[in-house]
């Protein structure tokens, strides 16, 4: 029977990715994650034997601890959390039981280092359209909560990024940027391993939107319309992302979960013979 204290495999994993997930702690062992180094979606490695310390930081937030087979250390972390003042559940069965159903996993050695705070660092173009949208919303919501963008003058990007030690993304000649006809997003959801099928429904509209082949997806055209407005409605580039931010989390949850709803006017219930 399930410890009060712990969540089911399955509705977490229906919170990963969306807006109301918690936070995700991952407390494995050194030793268990050198056997599989790659991490849940959106999870951050926490040392368990610490959690004194860095309980505060989470206080008053509902987190999610994940140990590899959801027992002593999940248990214990959670219930300093709780101590510290936050809210905390186990994930049912841990890490183990993620990876056995098949569940998408983060390829660690795949993530830029993280700066004094414990954030990842990006640098990109300013004025985002698409791409430098759908990436960082990608990136804060299955890879790092806390991530920091950072959009300076194009001819800038790859100073800043070595000055500030930054990632870029989506410019020329770096990692995270497009192959063949492949887009950034297409690039950072099949490396860091979140090929999902609605992850890859979700690719093939940004990807319509973002190379102008609008015909690979219905949804593709009222992607880049939006973008274009959203670029026209905000001057400024982080207010511009936030707002982006829930375009594409509704357009993910449509990937996952609605494809096959349709909406009429009138409805057949309402019609008259």
């Amino acid at each position: 029977m399930p410890s009060p204290t712990t969540i089911s495999l399955q509705k977490f994993s229906r919170l990963v990715g969306t807006p109301k997930c918690p936070a995700i702690v991952d407390v494995r062992t050194d030793e268990d994650f050198a056997a599989d180094p790659r991490l849940i979606p959106g999870s951050v490695r926490r040392p368990f034997a610490a959690v004194a310390e860095w309980a505060p930081a989470l206080a008053g937030a509902p987190a999610v601890v994940v140990c590899q087979k959801g027992l002593k250390l999940s248990e214990g972390v959670a219930a300093w959390l709780r101590h510290a003042g936050g809210e905390a559940d186990v994930l049912e069965g841990g890490f183990a039981a993620w990876s056995d159903a098949g569940l998408p996993l983060v390829r660690a050695d795949h993530l830029p280092p993280r700066d004094r705070a414990g954030r990842t660092v990006w640098v990109s173009r300013a004025r985002p359209k698409v791409d430098r949208i759908a990436c960082p919303w990608l990136i804060r919501r299955f890879v790092d909560p806390a991530a920091v963008f950072l959009f300076v003058a194009p001819t800038e990007v790859s100073a800043v990024a070595e000055r500030f030690g930054a990632t870029p993304f989506d410019i020329e000649g770096v990692f995270w940027s497009h192959r063949g006809e492949a887009c950034t997003f297409d690039v950072m959801v099949e490396e860091l391993g979140l090929a999902t099928e609605a992850m890859l429904r979700l690719a093939t509209i940004v990807r319509g939107a973002d190379t102008a082949r609008l015909d690979l997806a219905p949804q593709a055209a009222g992607v880049l319309a939006v973008s274009l407005g959203l670029s026209r409605l905000h001057s400024d580039d982080l207010a511009q992302l936030e707002a982006g931010m829930v375009l594409y989390d509704a357009l993910y949850l449509w990937c996952r979960d609605a494809v096959d709803e349709a909406h009429n006017w009138p409805s057949a219930k309402g019609q008259r013979r």
